[in-house]
């Protein structure tokens, strides 16, 4: 049976939840709410107001309302934490690129999990990743949980995707981790790009099976063929798992800020929540 009422990730001292105020984010809101409630964490609440230069000089009024506006939005949110028993505190920053002060704070504060929307205020609504997710993503130290507005984070099913690389072992790693405490069960896909891939795609997926199966956790195992992405969704929807969960590069990632195609791919498409293991 999966324990939902418990903590499902370990180590879940310090959560720092980024929230630009708009309907994108209120998916990690309510999620990192909930998880914070569960992981007995302190919740960080961080809203960075984009503000330049110009629009300071030529549109003081504005600003000045964006900045109360943020103001209200943290402290709602600090209600609704401290209502559930979860202590919280807020922090607003003003400037241009945003994921520069959340990577900082996240390093200040020494945060365990970042939880953030796919979107922000200026993401167009489809299949696409928000800039600032991504860039915190890519340059911030800690595991990132990107929670869809309508995604809820249950850890029923979890699919992990692995191609052999460092930063799949680790994502393999963690999810086994979080299977074993909500007593889930899991996907292990692996991915090949052609028909040449698919035997060491399979021993991929046998040598995390071997893992999952040493903490009793029930494995159901995919090798699908095609692009890797696409077939990482394809087989998310069609197990209806609510968790998937990806290392930030793969095997062609170079080791550098940035993230790997596959997982922003991945993020920018699903419609469960995602774990970006670092």
């Amino acid at each position: 049976m999966n324990t939902l009422d418990s903590c499902p990730i370990t180590r879940l001292e310090r959560i720092l939840l980024c929230t630009d105020g708009s309907e994108f984010s209120e998916g990690a809101i309510r999620e990192a709410i909930s998880i914070a409630k569960r992981c007995n964490s302190k919740l960080h609440v961080i809203s960075v107001v984009e503000v330049n230069p110009e629009l300071e000089a030529y549109a003081p009024g504005l600003v000045e309302k964006i900045e109360k506006d943020t103001r209200k939005h943290l402290e709602d949110i600090k209600e609704r934490a401290e209502k559930e028993g979860v202590t919280c505190d807020t922090i607003t920053h003003e400037g241009e690129e945003p994921y520069r002060y959340i990577v900082k704070e996240t390093a200040r504060l020494k945060a365990d999990l970042i939880i953030m929307g796919r979107h922000g205020r200026t993401g167009i609504n489809r299949l696409m990743m928000g800039s600032v997710t991504a860039r915190v993503i890519g340059h911030a130290d800690c595991n990132v949980l990107v929670v869809p507005r309508a995604a809820v984070f249950t850890c029923k099913k979890i699919l992990i995707a692995t191609d052999g690389s460092e930063f799949s072992e680790k994502a393999v790693h963690e999810a086994l981790d979080i299977a074993a405490a909500s007593k889930s069960e899991v996907v292990i896909v692996s991915v090949a790009s052609g028909d040449s891939e698919v035997r060491e795609a399979e021993r991929f997926v046998r040598e995390a099976s071997e893992k999952a199966d040493k903490k009793g956790i029930k494995v159901t195992t995919k090798i699908p063929v095609g692009t890797v992405y696409e077939r990482i969704i394809d087989v998310a929807e069609k197990e209806k798992v609510d968790l998937i969960v990806v290392g930030s590069h793969g095997r062609t990632g170079l080791k550098r800020l940035l993230m790997g195609s596959v997982a922003e791919r991945v993020i920018g498409h699903a419609s469960c929540t995602v774990l970006v293991v670092k």
